[in-house]
């Protein structure tokens, strides 16, 4: 018994400590978390900071919020139509770095992007995941960079976090 630790305790100067300092340098070796190269690719992470429309609109027409129960990740969206495409969106993201990375390529191309192809990004993005050969709008083709993502379905749920939601507030306002 003497010496055995709980497994969630580092060890000040162990394993554990210099494995979260690789991930908090970027410098992670695939021999020591195969999962995180996979998984997490430096351009996965880099999308965590580019994530846009952060906040609130002042009259949103719709609003819609996703849980990825498994991990925690949340995600509030507030956006207006005009005619067939997004005219304003906002968003509050809780997530992991995958949810975040989804929600910027969403933030970043979700104005002017019209019902449909809103509608095609989420099914293609669902696809994918699904390991399916799928055709992403040209407005949304950077999900494509989330494709490793398909052999951890656990993770799945995050990644789709923004869309689910971006598509659940556009169906309250449309039938789609």
């Amino acid at each position: 018994m003497f010496g055995l630790r709980h497994p969630g305790r580092r060890r000040k100067n162990g394993r554990l400590a210099q494995q979260n300092e690789s991930l908090a340098t970027g410098a992670v070796d695939s021999h020591v978390l195969p999962m995180i190269d996979d998984l997490y690719s430096r351009d996965i992470l880099r999308l965590t900071t580019q994530v846009l429309h952060i906040g609130h609109l002042a009259n949103p027409q719709a609003t819609a919020d996703r849980v990825a129960k498994l991990c925690g990740s949340t995600i509030h969206i507030e956006l207006n139509l005009e005619g067939d495409e997004v005219a304003a969106f906002a968003q509050q993201v809780q997530a992991c770095a995958l949810g975040q990375a989804a929600a910027a390529i969403v933030s970043q191309n979700i104005l002017g992007a019209t019902v449909t192809e809103v509608f095609a990004a989420r099914d293609a993005l669902r696809g994918l995941l699904k390991g399916e050969g799928v055709e992403f709008p040209s407005k949304f083709s950077d999900l494509k960079i989330l494709q490793t993502v398909k052999d951890y379905p656990a993770r799945h749920a995050s990644t789709l976090l923004a869309l689910e939601a971006v598509t659940e507030a556009i169906s309250s306002l449309k039938q789609v």
